[in-house]
């Protein structure tokens, strides 16, 4: 699946896995969009 270019909904991105996998899509070019409860 390409993953470049793309605007990306991710839930629980306020730490851990879900934060690390917002970074990486970031440095690939795409527009991320981080829900979490903190």
């Amino acid at each position: 699946m390409e993953l470049t270019n793309r605007t990306i909904l991710i839930t629980g991105g306020a730490s851990g896995i879900g934060f690390a996998l917002a970074k990486q899509l970031v440095a690939n070019g795409n527009k991320v969009i981080v829900c979490g409860r903190s």
